[in-house]
Protein backbone atom coordinates (compact mmCIF):
# COMPACT_ATOMS: atom_id res chain seq x y z
CA UNK A 1 0.00 0.00 0.00
CA UNK A 2 1.21 3.49 -0.76
CA UNK A 3 1.45 6.13 1.96
CA UNK A 4 -2.17 7.24 1.45
CA UNK A 5 -4.99 5.26 -0.19
CA UNK A 6 -8.29 6.94 -1.04
CA UNK A 7 -11.56 5.04 -1.52
CA UNK A 8 -14.92 6.50 -2.49
CA UNK A 9 -18.19 4.58 -2.15
CA UNK A 10 -20.92 6.30 -4.21
CA UNK A 11 -24.50 5.67 -5.19
CA UNK A 12 -27.94 6.81 -4.12
CA UNK A 13 -28.87 7.88 -0.62
CA UNK A 14 -30.32 4.96 1.32
CA UNK A 15 -28.08 2.29 -0.27
CA UNK A 16 -25.92 1.93 2.84
CA UNK A 17 -22.78 3.43 1.35
CA UNK A 18 -21.98 5.53 4.40
CA UNK A 19 -22.11 2.40 6.52
CA UNK A 20 -19.85 0.61 4.01
CA UNK A 21 -17.32 3.44 4.37
CA UNK A 22 -17.52 3.35 8.15
CA UNK A 23 -16.94 -0.41 8.14
CA UNK A 24 -13.94 -0.07 5.79
CA UNK A 25 -12.43 2.60 8.07
CA UNK A 26 -13.04 0.44 11.14
CA UNK A 27 -11.43 -2.56 9.42
CA UNK A 28 -8.35 -0.46 8.69
CA UNK A 29 -8.03 1.28 12.05
CA UNK A 30 -9.40 -1.16 14.63
CA UNK A 31 -8.45 -4.50 13.09
CA UNK A 32 -5.45 -3.73 10.84
CA UNK A 33 -3.87 -1.04 13.05
CA UNK A 34 -3.63 1.58 10.29
CA UNK A 35 -4.64 5.22 10.30
CA UNK A 36 -8.06 5.82 8.75
CA UNK A 37 -10.60 8.60 8.40
CA UNK A 38 -14.10 8.44 6.93
CA UNK A 39 -16.23 11.32 5.66
CA UNK A 40 -19.57 11.51 3.92
CA UNK A 41 -21.58 13.75 1.67
CA UNK A 42 -25.11 13.57 0.30
CA UNK A 43 -27.49 15.93 -1.40
CA UNK A 44 -30.49 17.60 0.22
CA UNK A 45 -32.76 14.84 -1.02
CA UNK A 46 -30.86 12.27 1.16
CA UNK A 47 -32.75 9.18 -0.03
CA UNK A 48 -32.43 8.73 -3.75
CA UNK A 49 -29.97 11.56 -4.50
CA UNK A 50 -26.29 10.96 -5.15
CA UNK A 51 -24.29 10.28 -2.00
CA UNK A 52 -20.71 9.37 -1.23
CA UNK A 53 -18.65 8.03 1.60
CA UNK A 54 -14.89 8.49 1.47
CA UNK A 55 -12.25 6.56 3.35
CA UNK A 56 -8.59 7.50 3.58
CA UNK A 57 -6.25 4.77 4.81
CA UNK A 58 -2.59 5.32 5.57
CA UNK A 59 0.33 3.76 7.40
CA UNK A 60 1.13 7.18 8.85
CA UNK A 61 -0.78 10.21 10.14
CA UNK A 62 -3.45 11.55 7.79
CA UNK A 63 -2.99 15.29 7.34
CA UNK A 64 -6.06 15.98 5.17
CA UNK A 65 -9.32 14.05 5.72
CA UNK A 66 -10.89 14.44 2.26
CA UNK A 67 -10.24 12.44 -0.90
CA UNK A 68 -8.43 14.44 -3.57
CA UNK A 69 -7.04 11.78 -5.94
CA UNK A 70 -9.21 8.67 -5.60
CA UNK A 71 -7.49 5.28 -5.87
CA UNK A 72 -10.69 3.20 -5.92
CA UNK A 73 -14.28 4.20 -6.64
CA UNK A 74 -17.51 2.27 -6.26
CA UNK A 75 -20.43 3.61 -8.30
CA UNK A 76 -23.80 1.95 -7.74
CA UNK A 77 -25.74 4.40 -9.93
CA UNK A 78 -25.13 6.25 -13.19
CA UNK A 79 -25.66 9.60 -11.46
CA UNK A 80 -23.01 8.79 -8.85
CA UNK A 81 -20.59 7.55 -11.51
CA UNK A 82 -21.03 10.73 -13.55
CA UNK A 83 -20.74 12.97 -10.50
CA UNK A 84 -17.88 11.34 -8.60
CA UNK A 85 -15.58 9.66 -11.15
CA UNK A 86 -13.80 12.86 -12.25
CA UNK A 87 -10.96 12.54 -9.75
CA UNK A 88 -10.33 8.80 -10.06
CA UNK A 89 -6.58 8.58 -10.53
CA UNK A 90 -4.79 7.08 -13.49
CA UNK A 91 -4.22 3.41 -12.75
CA UNK A 92 -7.06 3.38 -10.18
CA UNK A 93 -9.99 0.99 -9.93
CA UNK A 94 -13.63 1.69 -10.79
CA UNK A 95 -16.18 -0.83 -9.51
CA UNK A 96 -19.63 -0.39 -11.05
CA UNK A 97 -23.01 -2.08 -10.88
CA UNK A 98 -23.33 -3.37 -14.44
CA UNK A 99 -27.14 -3.12 -14.38
CA UNK A 100 -27.28 0.54 -13.36
CA UNK A 101 -24.09 2.11 -14.74
CA UNK A 102 -24.33 1.71 -18.51
CA UNK A 103 -22.19 4.67 -19.59
CA UNK A 104 -18.66 4.26 -18.28
CA UNK A 105 -16.41 7.28 -17.89
CA UNK A 106 -13.30 7.50 -20.04
CA UNK A 107 -9.95 7.20 -18.35
CA UNK A 108 -6.88 5.11 -17.75
CA UNK A 109 -8.17 3.00 -14.88
CA UNK A 110 -9.35 -0.57 -14.45
CA UNK A 111 -13.12 -1.12 -14.59
CA UNK A 112 -14.65 -4.05 -12.74
CA UNK A 113 -18.32 -4.59 -13.39
CA UNK A 114 -20.95 -7.00 -12.09
CA UNK A 115 -24.62 -6.68 -11.06
CA UNK A 116 -24.02 -5.78 -7.40
CA UNK A 117 -27.62 -5.07 -6.39
CA UNK A 118 -28.95 -8.09 -8.30
CA UNK A 119 -26.30 -10.27 -6.65
CA UNK A 120 -27.56 -9.14 -3.25
CA UNK A 121 -31.18 -9.65 -4.24
CA UNK A 122 -30.95 -12.94 -6.15
CA UNK A 123 -27.85 -14.73 -4.79
CA UNK A 124 -27.88 -13.59 -1.16
CA UNK A 125 -31.64 -13.21 -0.92
CA UNK A 126 -31.91 -9.61 0.34
CA UNK A 127 -31.28 -6.45 -1.69
CA UNK A 128 -30.55 -4.55 1.53
CA UNK A 129 -27.07 -6.15 1.76
CA UNK A 130 -25.91 -4.74 -1.59
CA UNK A 131 -23.59 -2.41 0.35
CA UNK A 132 -21.91 -5.42 1.98
CA UNK A 133 -21.57 -7.18 -1.39
CA UNK A 134 -19.92 -3.99 -2.70
CA UNK A 135 -17.71 -3.74 0.39
CA UNK A 136 -16.48 -7.31 -0.11
CA UNK A 137 -15.68 -6.48 -3.73
CA UNK A 138 -13.77 -3.33 -2.75
CA UNK A 139 -11.73 -5.26 -0.18
CA UNK A 140 -10.77 -7.81 -2.86
CA UNK A 141 -9.93 -5.16 -5.46
CA UNK A 142 -7.95 -2.78 -3.26
CA UNK A 143 -6.19 -5.00 -0.74
CA UNK A 144 -6.05 -1.92 1.51
CA UNK A 145 -7.41 -3.96 4.44
CA UNK A 146 -7.23 -7.69 5.00
CA UNK A 147 -10.25 -9.80 4.21
CA UNK A 148 -10.30 -11.05 7.81
CA UNK A 149 -10.31 -7.54 9.25
CA UNK A 150 -13.08 -6.39 6.95
CA UNK A 151 -15.22 -9.40 7.78
CA UNK A 152 -14.71 -8.80 11.53
CA UNK A 153 -15.71 -5.15 11.05
CA UNK A 154 -18.85 -6.16 9.14
CA UNK A 155 -19.91 -8.70 11.74
CA UNK A 156 -19.28 -6.25 14.60
CA UNK A 157 -21.87 -3.94 13.00
CA UNK A 158 -24.75 -6.32 12.33
CA UNK A 159 -27.36 -7.79 14.69
CA UNK A 160 -26.90 -11.47 15.56
CA UNK A 161 -29.90 -12.48 13.44
CA UNK A 162 -28.19 -11.13 10.29
CA UNK A 163 -24.64 -12.44 10.76
CA UNK A 164 -24.92 -15.30 8.24
CA UNK A 165 -26.68 -13.10 5.67
CA UNK A 166 -23.92 -10.50 5.87
CA UNK A 167 -21.14 -13.12 5.83
CA UNK A 168 -22.62 -14.54 2.63
CA UNK A 169 -22.99 -11.07 1.07
CA UNK A 170 -19.41 -10.10 1.92
CA UNK A 171 -17.98 -13.40 0.60
CA UNK A 172 -19.97 -13.21 -2.66
CA UNK A 173 -18.77 -9.67 -3.36
CA UNK A 174 -15.21 -10.60 -2.49
CA UNK A 175 -15.27 -13.70 -4.75
CA UNK A 176 -16.86 -11.93 -7.74
CA UNK A 177 -14.33 -9.09 -7.62
CA UNK A 178 -11.38 -11.45 -7.06
CA UNK A 179 -12.43 -13.41 -10.14
CA UNK A 180 -12.57 -10.20 -12.20
CA UNK A 181 -9.13 -8.93 -11.10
Amino acid sequence: MSQRYEIRFSGAGGQGLILAGVIMAEAASIYDGKQAVQSQSYGPEARGGASKSEVIVSDSMIDYPKATVVDALLALTQEACDKYSHDLKEGGVLLIDSDLVTKQPKGNFKVVSFPIINTAKNEVGREIVANIVALGAMVALTGVVTKESAEKAVLARVPEAFVELNKKAFQLGYDKAAAAK
